[in-house]
């Protein structure tokens, strides 16, 4: 558990938990701690055994605010894509008038992001540091819908070049985690219309405010997740347009060998047969003269597919 003392972007170390009780002449603290430290935290700072349950709970958790007596309790989702998996990671936030505690089970890199931001905006307050840390969360998902469309125009292109068995596997699996991560969109949406619309007696009014732009942020990723989705729906149409189309490249070569090959048997089929009476059977040169006949005309009705765009 790291306690910090921000003012106009400044960290304070502070050793002592208790220090963080009484609010601070100036700034405001940031306990950033782990599951094990609510064990400390909860009788400290009064937190609902409801609040303490949803942060230790191995189930995903729904975005939401709760708001008790004297602080909020507010679960929002980190994102991240490591181009086989979208993971979304809960981040669990208590703000307070004078403190701001963040809890997580996997360390998040927004919380690292926002530092230099506390630094360059001389924040001494903890709902702007809210503000800061959930639309970096937000503009996270901006960035990983960019390597997520990368991703399926590499796709596409390697479908329409050479489409393969394991291409449709990266389909149904990215289109799985996009779906999954649409559907988790729909309450993350409903946590920021909450911190725009209601009236927070913890969030200044005019900060307030600030929060539709993240709102705003929110709509358009959705809608790009949407996108995506109908991208994907496109890509394995495409994949099964071009394994069509290969199995009917593999089959027109395939009827084209059998056309060659049809007069060729038939020629050998009558010089198989057990009858003395045949052209050229007793002939010294018989076979070369009819081999050469059989590849010239083989050649020929090649050369004929080809000119007819058959093969």
């Amino acid at each position: 558990m790291k306690i910090r003392l921000v003012n106009e972007g400044i960290f304070t170390p502070i050793d002592d938990i208790h220090t963080t009780l009484t609010a601070p002449e100036e700034g405001f603290y940031w306990i950033d701690a782990d599951l094990d430290d609510l064990v400390i935290l909860q009788p400290l700072f009064q937190m609902h055994d409801l609040a303490v349950e949803d942060c230790l709970n191995d189930e995903e958790q729904r975005p939401k605010m709760e708001i008790y007596e004297g602080h909020y309790f507010i679960v929002i989702n980190s994102i991240r894509f490591d181009d086989e998996e979208i993971f979304l990671r809960a981040l669990n936030i208590f703000l307070g008038k004078h403190y701001i505690i963040t809890i997580t089970k996997q360390k998040i890199n927004e919380l690292r992001t926002v530092k230099p931001l506390l630094w360059e905006q001389e924040v001494s307050s903890a709902d702007r540091m809210l503000y800061l840390v959930i639309d970096t969360v937000v503009d996270s998902y901006f960035k990983v819908a960019d390597r997520i469309e990368a991703k399926i125009e590499n796709l596409e292109e390697e479908v329409l070049v050479n489409a393969k068995k394991s291409h449709l596997n990266e389909i149904i699996s990215l289109r799985s985690e996009i779906l999954w991560v649409k559907k988790e969109l729909a309450p993350q949406k409903e946590l920021l219309l909450v911190l725009y619309r209601k009236d927070l007696r913890l969030i200044d009014d005019n900060l307030q405010k600030y929060f539709r732009d993240i709102y705003e942020d929110a709509v358009k990723v959705a809608e790009t997740f949407d996108t995506f989705r109908d991208l994907m729906a496109n890509l394995r149409e495409s994949y099964q347009s071009s394994i069509a189309n290969r199995a009917n490249e593999i089959m027109r070569v395939f009827t084209a060998m059998t056309t060659i090959f049809m007069p060729l048997t038939f020629i050998t089929g009558i010089y198989g047969m057990n009858f003395d009476n045949i052209p050229f059977i007793h002939y010294k040169y018989g076979a070369v003269f009819l081999i050469g006949f059989m590849f010239m005309l083989g050649t020929i009705m090649l050369v004929w597919f080809k000119k007819k765009d058959w093969l």
